[in-house]
């Protein structure tokens, strides 16, 4: 199984966390001007569900869902939420099936396998969804 590295600024809940969280101060702040404060963590190994929601060409939007496993390895130390992660499709496959379905650039990681309860919310809200693993 091949493994994918991701990682990002942005908003991560220290309840799902893998060990402490840390508050770094940023000379750069990812591009944008300016200075400012990042949390930096990873997502607690184990199972983990990706969710993104996408807009297809038609306006209509979907559920992008995938299920792997986020897993102890080395990460980049940039004060940002980064994790390693592997799928049971490898992770060469995972990006071509996952970028197939026109993603948008940010996505929510979840703790556990829940694809089958976002299955049944985009029953409930009549959306398409696509799993991808």
């Amino acid at each position: 199984m091949g493994r994918l590295f991701f990682g990002h600024d942005g908003p991560g809940h220290i309840a799902i966390a893998e060990g402490k969280t840390k508050v770094k101060p940023l000379q750069v702040y990812h591009g944008k001007i300016g200075k400012g404060l990042s949390v930096e963590m990873s997502v607690k190994h184990g199972s983990v569900t990706l969710l993104s929601v996408v807009e297809d060409g038609k306006g209509k939007f979907k559920l992008l869902v995938a299920e792997g496993e986020s897993v102890a390895g080395p990460i980049l130390e940039i004060g940002n939420t980064n994790s390693r992660y592997k799928f049971s499709i490898g992770a060469r496959k995972f990006v071509e099936l996952w970028n197939e379905q026109g993603p948008a650039h940010h996505c929510a990681i979840g703790v556990g396998h829940i694809s089958n309860k976002l299955i049944k919310l985009a029953k409930l809200l009549e959306i398409e969804v696509v799993k991808v693993c």
